[in-house]
């Protein structure tokens, strides 16, 4: 008995399509990856394709399945089982990342300002595999103040002055010069502001002659720590560590500024993120937004070690991203923008809404789930709801 030919790449390809599988371009391309360099007969490939397609079918939603409230129930019933604590260390001693429940509500409630906003900044390949060039990078994105490269901020009372002693070695590890401050300063200085030196010292005083609350002078001290004299805006600390998984150097970033660190020479602009989903909306549009929906709810599920199917995350952000925006699940976002006036009252501030609603001279036609269960008036439009039976009662003989 002969032996089965192995089919080769080229082979493997055809004999797929001409099974005429329904199976997706995505998953037969996963199947041509898996079945690469392995030693694969005309009859074992029907096994396997016989396999995959019994999985890919019973995989299917059902047609009139509630997908919404199983996406609900399926996200909402382990997040119960969450811990509340809010802060955990990622990775890294420096940093907190808000996960858990908090993390949950900031996502699906679409905060404009993240809690922990986080970047992983990824490099080109001729700076990602130097350690020396990783950390000068850093050192460019990390802001420095004056509060950061001084010994001490002191105010003068009498003579109505803030006195900044500098430290020589940040000045110098920072790369920034006595000048560098005066430029600084001079631009908060105003008409009666007057900015003196002694670089034997490295002393600068900042004097403002027309104070005549003396309270005053703290704010002005608050202000000038927190001058910004390089790095990029919002990005308060930058960690540099060595990925084994990539065998690559990564730059891990406290606070978040996309469009301004995407421009940097140096780094990685396809791979480079931030878990702060709106400031990813704003750079990079509607599709990144929603990929990165996904990606936080999924990360933030598995870290707690809860196996929820991609599949619900994935209609989160969908209905999330639909109208071209990032929108909350809530009264001001999806549940506040639905047509019918019934299903709008049921979430929340119900009167609110039917008054709304009658002053408009609004029309509810019934036709979501929400509705007709308060009315009792149809069946719903799930499941067996959605088939409506057309039957011709014509008699025999009868032209149809």
């Amino acid at each position: 008995m002969s032996k089965e030919k192995i089919l080769s790449e080229k082979d493997l390809l055809e004999a797929i399509y001409s099974f005429k599988t329904n199976l997706p371009e995505n998953i037969i391309d996963d199947l041509l990856r898996y079945l690469k360099g392995k030693r694969v007969t005309e009859t074992k490939l029907k096994e396997i394709l016989y396999k995959v397609q019994r999985e890919y079918q019973n995989s299917l939603v059902e047609p009139g399945e509630a997908v919404g409230i199983v996406a609900a129930q399926s996200i909402g019933e382990p997040s119960t089982q969450m811990t509340l604590r809010t802060f955990h260390f990622a990775g890294v001693r420096e940093f907190n990342v808000t996960l858990g429940l908090p993390r949950i509500i900031e996502i699906v409630d679409a905060r404009k300002t993240t809690a922990t906003p986080i970047m992983w900044i990824y490099l080109t390949p001729e700076y990602s595999q130097s350690k020396e060039k990783a950390l000068n990078i850093a050192k460019e994105i990390e802001v420095v103040t004056i509060e950061g490269i001084s010994e001490s901020v002191e105010i003068d009372y009498l003579n109505k002055a803030v006195i900044i002693k500098l430290d020589s070695k940040e000045l110098k590890e920072n790369k920034l010069k006595i000048d560098d401050i005066i430029k600084v300063l001079n631009r908060i200085k105003g008409k009666s502001g007057i900015v003196e030196v002694d670089r034997e010292t490295n002393t600068v005083i900042f004097r403002q002659e027309n104070i005549k609350d003396l309270s005053k002078l703290r704010k002005i001290k608050n202000r000038i720590l927190n001058l910004k004299l390089k790095g990029v805006k919002g990005i308060k600390r930058v960690i540099v560590r060595y990925d084994k998984d990539i065998n690559e150097y990564v730059l891990i970033a406290e606070g978040c500024n996309l469009s301004a660190i995407l421009s940097m020479k140096g780094v990685d602009i396809r791979r480079t993120t931030t878990n702060d989903i709106n400031e990813i909306y704003e750079v990079l549009g509607i599709e990144a937004a929603r990929a990165a929906i996904i990606r936080e709810l999924m990360n933030t599920l598995s870290e707690q070690a809860l196996d929820v199917d991609i599949r619900h995350a994935m209609l989160v952000a969908d209905v999330m991203t639909s109208e071209g925006k990032v929108q909350q699940i809530g009264r001001h976002g999806i549940a506040g923008s639905k047509e019918s006036v019934l299903a709008r009252a049921a979430f929340e501030v119900t009167v609110k809404n039917l008054i709304d609603a009658s002053t408009k001279g609004e029309i509810d036609w019934l036709q979501g789930v929400i509705e007709n269960v308060i009315t009792g008036s149809n069946p719903i439009p799930l499941g067996t709801g959605m088939v409506e039976i057309w039957i011709n009662l014509a008699k025999k003989g009868e032209k149809k």
